[in-house]
């Protein structure tokens, strides 16, 4: 039987094999809460999963804030899940998942948690051209049990949900922020990539801020597949790719490939050895931490701040 130290080890050393480890839940079905559909969380982002406490209400929440609970100290938003998602739980809200991650702790009250399985990230496939209002960022293949046809699990995007249950209040002013242009040679771009459609936007804005041209991808695949293009295209002109790419900036959690997995094929080809990369998350942590170090990362900056993303590429353009 494994000790509670191996089990860590191994789900940290995941992520150095293009895989990870995925928390499947329930959030209910239609009005009668029938068709229950799987959703699907990184374990990573999850800090504990605990029986619905007693929650207060706080006066004046947004629509789908159910209030607050006092765990252990510290006061800490839920959120109800299922009316985000629009479905209706057949037994209720009956379990609490609590999420950390780009700097802030939150809960979700979900009707059911199934299992926890390990998938590699090419099982994983991006969901921005389905339908749905862009809380759902990938779709996973889960194994095929019993003969049975492989079941599917929603991926969500945190990100752009919280986005939306609690923007700004007051949005940050980016260009204040960023500081002066960042120069960097003539022809040449970031790229960059991440499956969040709000994150790729937040980027963006902060890179136009910043006066960086700029590439954007949705997975790490699609950045790796358009790193080499680039060389190619470079090389064919008698240059090489460091006249058309100053620096890539990944997310770590994208379907296809991981960012740790594109850095990790970035640093060990010879063709691309010396590209700048950035690691840019909202997984932290000292483990994700020393994980950037293994893959030869030049640095990791958490999401989102627009002042510490031009802090952390103008070191690493100009250090």
């Amino acid at each position: 039987m494994k000790s509670v130290q191996q089990e860590v080890d191994e789900r940290s050393n995941l992520t150095g094999t293009n895989k990870f480890e995925l928390l499947l839940f329930r959030l209910g079905g239609d009005e009668n809460g029938n068709h229950s559909e799987l959703f699907g969380i990184n374990v990573f982002k999850i800090r504990e999963i605990v029986a619905m406490p007693s929650i207060t209400s706080v006066a004046g929440s947004p629509p789908h804030v159910l209030g607050v609970v006092n765990l252990r100290g510290q006061i800490i938003q839920v959120l109800d899940l299922p009316a985000i998602a629009g479905v209706t739980p057949k037994t209720g809200l009956n379990i609490m998942l609590v999420t950390e991650f780009a700097r802030t702790t939150q809960a979700f009250a979900v009707e059911s948690v199934e299992e926890i399985v390990r998938l590699d990230w090419n099982q994983v496939m991006s969901a921005e051209h389905s339908a749905g209002s862009g809380m759902v960022t990938s779709i996973a293949r889960l194994d095929t049990v019993g003969g049975e046809p492989g079941r599917l699990a929603q991926v969500l995007d945190v990100e752009t949900i919280l986005r939306k249950l609690n923007p700004d209040q007051e949005p940050e002013n980016i260009q204040q922020a960023v500081g002066d242009k960042i120069q960097i040679k003539p022809g040449c771009v970031i790229l960059a990539a991440d499956d969040s459609v709000v994150a790729r936007a937040l980027i963006e804005q902060g890179l136009d801020a910043m006066g960086l041209p700029f590439v954007m991808t949705k997975s790490g695949k699609e950045a790796w597949d358009h790193l080499n293009a680039i060389a190619s295209a470079a090389e064919a002109e008698g240059r090489t790719v460091y006249d058309r790419v100053a620096m890539v900036l990944t997310d770590l959690e994208m379907p296809e490939m991981d960012g740790f997995t594109l850095c990790r094929n970035i640093k060990s080809t010879n063709r691309f050895g010396n590209m700048p990369v950035v690691i840019h998350s909202s997984l932290s942590g000292t483990t994700n931490e020393e994980h950037v170090k293994n893959v030869r990362a030049d640095a990791y900056v958490a999401k989102f701040s627009a002042e510490d993303l031009s802090r952390t590429l103008r070191k690493v353009l100009h250090g």
